[in-house]
C-alpha cells in the first residue's frame, strides 16, 4: 500500500470527502486528490498535519509502519467520564432530595459542589488520560449537560418568577411552580430545547472531526 492509498484509506475511514478532508488540513480539494492518486506527495509541513488529523503515526503514512499501541498511560479518559457522570447525578439526586425533605438553601449549593467534583474528574481525565480524549468529551457533554444545567437553571428560572410575580423568588434545586401553570412549563421548553441544542452542537462537531469513537 502506497502513502496515497494510505491517506485515501484513512479519508474514507473516517467517512470524509475529499473537499471535507481538504478543508481540515488547509490545502486545495484538488492537492488531495492528486496525492491520493499519486501525481504528488504532501510535504513534510502536511504529513505531520495529516498523522495529527488521523491520529497516527508519520511513519505510518511515510513507509506503511503500523504505530506502536502506546503505554505512556495507563488510564482511558472515558474511565473519568463514566466517573464524572455518576457523581454528578449523585449531586443532583442529593440536591434534590435534601430540598424536597427539608426546604432549606444549602441542598442547592451541595449539588453545585458535588457536580464540581464530577466535572473536576471529567477534566482530570482530559489530562492524564492515555486514549480516548475525544470521545470521552463527547460523551460527557452529551450526557452531563442535562445533568449540570438543570440546577443553575432552576435556580435562576425561580428568581427570575419571583421578580416577575413580586415576590422573594427561592433558589431552589428544581423549578418551582410560582406566578402559573404557564411559566412553569415555559421552564421545561427552554430547559429541553438548551440541551438538545448542545447535544447537537456536539453531535455536529464530532462528526465533523471524526472524533467519535
Amino acid at each position: 500500500m502506497s502513502i496515497a492509498d494510505r491517506i485515501q484509506h484513512l479519508r474514507k475511514e473516517k467517512g470524509l470527502s475529499q473537499e471535507e478532508l481538504a478543508g481540515q488540513i488547509g490545502v486545495s480539494r484538488q492537492a488531495v486528490s492528486k496525492w491520493e492518486s499519486g501525481q504528488s506527495i504532501p510535504d513534510i509541513e502536511k504529513v505531520i498535519l495529516l498523522s495529527d488529523y488521523f491520529e497516527t503515526t508519520t511513519d505510518y503514512l511515510l513507509k506503511g509502519t503500523e504505530p506502536v499501541e502506546r503505554t505512556d498511560s495507563k488510564w482511558n479518559a472515558k474511565v473519568f467520564t463514566v466517573a464524572g457522570t455518576i457523581i454528578n447525578a449523585a449531586g443532583l439526586v442529593a440536591s434534590i432530595t435534601i430540598w424536597a425533605e427539608r426546604h432549606i438553601f444549602y441542598a442547592t449549593g451541595v449539588g453545585i459542589v458535588v457536580m464540581l467534583l464530577g466535572i473536576g474528574i471529567f477534566v482530570l481525565g482530559q489530562i492524564v488520560g492515555g486514549e480516548g480524549k475525544a470521545g470521552a468529551r463527547h460523551y460527557f457533554i452529551l450526557y452531563n449537560v442535562w445533568i449540570v444545567l438543570f440546577i443553575p437553571m432552576s435556580c435562576c428560572y425561580n428568581i427570575l418568577d419571583g421578580l416577575a410575580g413580586g415576590f422573594f423568588g427561592f433558589p431552589a434545586p428544581v423549578p418551582m411552580l410560582g406566578n402559573s401553570i404557564w411559566t412553569f412549563i415555559s421552564f421545561w421548553v427552554v430547559y429541553i430545547a438548551v440541551c438538545i441544542a448542545v447535544d447537537f452542537m456536539a453531535c455536529r462537531v464530532s462528526s465533523q472531526l471524526g472524533t467519535v469513537n
